[in-house]
């Protein structure tokens, strides 16, 4: 019996005997699925043909679920009722110190700037698979005003039922990063009806957000007419969502992909290599083929329940 044991724990992988030991096991939901940890280094080829391969030596994979825990809300709490949350909320006294502490320490005017030498701002790799439902964090609600006609719009309503991908930009090189990871899933999911593709243009300092709207008439020129209704100009504070969100230098791009749910199921960053957009694009027509199966499920069942 010893000797049967022993060679069932022999033929175990390392993985699930790791999972095991702790007494927990635990299976993924993606078959197969190639992991971070994999030996084999990701390769530098980018995902623009026109770019030298990148650096992207010694950086690590995207290690942590990004988002929030709460479960975001259109609705903002008053000046009166910050204050007061914190004045009075031991987590939210904690957070605003632990913040303060960081950006005196570790950071100067210049930090992203000078971040920017380095991997061309790129901090960290994109996953190669989606991050499992119950581990993903949800997206915070970010505000705008929409370049089709100025209005009010939020991404919780605009998110909401559908397969989401949403690029956080703020300056020019932002926006190139952002389509080396955007083209594929773009061009082969664009006509699909529970896909979109929002961009926010981010421009938390008072004078620059002042002349992004000032100068508004001209990017709607430089913007393709059908992306107006899901561009947004915003002046919302983000400040402290960089670090939930992996913001670790704002001068470059950001791409999450968000499922029907408002939660985070991927993110990439700076210049996409060619595995990084591929896998993006693999990981938006899973999440799509899903909500497909789940719309058609709850479609089916209602035709039931009316027929009875």
């Amino acid at each position: 019996m010893l000797l049967l044991l022993s060679s069932c724990y022999r033929r175990l992988p390392w993985s699930v005997w790791s999972t095991f030991s702790k007494g927990k096991l635990q299976y993924s939901t993606v078959k197969h699925a190639p992991s971070p940890s994999s030996n084999s280094p990701p390769s530098p080829v980018p995902a623009d043909p026109s770019l030298p391969p990148l650096d992207i030596s010694g950086l690590p994979y995207l290690s942590r679920p990004l988002g929030v825990t709460e479960r975001p809300s259109t609705e903002r709490q008053s000046r009166l009722q910050r204050i007061k949350q914190s004045l009075s909320d031991d987590e939210t006294i904690a957070r605003e110190r632990k913040h303060l502490v960081k950006e005196a320490v570790t950071k100067g005017y210049f930090h992203d700037l000078n971040k920017t030498r380095k991997h061309g701002g790129k901090t960290w790799i994109a996953p190669k698979v989606l991050i499992r439902e119950d581990r993903a964090l949800y997206l915070p609600d970010i505000s705008g005003k929409c370049l089709a006609d100025g209005s009010e719009k939020h991404t919780t309503t605009m998110c909401f039922g559908r397969i989401t991908l949403l690029s956080l930009l703020s300056t020019r090189i932002s926006e190139f990063h952002s389509a080396s990871f955007t083209k594929l899933a773009i061009e082969r999911f664009s006509h699909h009806p529970l896909f979109q593709h929002i961009q926010i243009n981010t421009q938390s300092n008072a004078l620059k957000s002042f002349l992004v709207h000032l100068l508004r008439r001209s990017l709607r020129s430089s913007i393709p007419t059908e992306q107006h209704p899901l561009y947004l100009l915003s002046s919302q504070n983000l400040e402290y969502l960089r670090e939930p969100m992996g913001i670790d230098n704002d001068r470059v791009g950001y791409v999450y992909l968000v499922d029907e749910d408002c939660k985070v199921r991927w993110a990439g960053c700076a210049d996409a290599t060619a595995e990084e957009a591929r896998a993006l694009e693999v990981c938006t027509g899973v999440l799509l083929k899903r909500l497909d199966k789940r719309e058609e499920k709850e479609k089916r069942h209602s035709n039931d329940k009316c027929d009875n």
